[in-house]
């Protein structure tokens, strides 16, 4: 029974660790990161120094939840920058430039006269 477990750890250890399962296919950008945000549009200016975003993925695309009263930014997708990191750079419709990877999130996006900040990390 001893040695049955141990070629099932053994399995499982391998699978997590496939050089096909790339971290930009899973939840690696998923979670809090905390720093500067700010939000501005023609009625409204709103910031904090010790904001909060949080990232979480829907279906292929990602929805950013900021702290302090701040509009979320949904359904923004990205391209992949190497193995660790994705990047959204979009400058047809305003400035769209959102980069993300495991330990840091950096977001300047404008659009509609809306426009959001955030510096943050975890």
């Amino acid at each position: 029974m001893n040695s049955y477990y141990g070629h099932s750890l053994v399995a499982f250890s391998c699978i997590s660790c496939s050089k096909n399962d790339d971290p930009a296919d899973n939840d690696l950008f998923v979670g809090t990161y905390k720093g500067k945000v700010s939000y501005s549009d023609s009625q409204q200016k709103k910031s904090a120094d010790n904001g909060a975003v949080t990232v979480i993925k829907t279906g292929n695309d990602y929805y950013f939840r900021f702290s302090d009263g701040i509009p979320d930014l949904k359904g923004v997708s990205f391209k992949k920058e190497g193995d660790n990191t994705l990047v959204n750079i979009d400058l047809k419709d305003g400035v769209k430039i959102i980069r993300i990877n495991a330990s840091s999130l950096n977001i300047l996006y404008t659009t509609d006269g809306k426009t959001w900040i955030a510096n943050a990390s975890r």
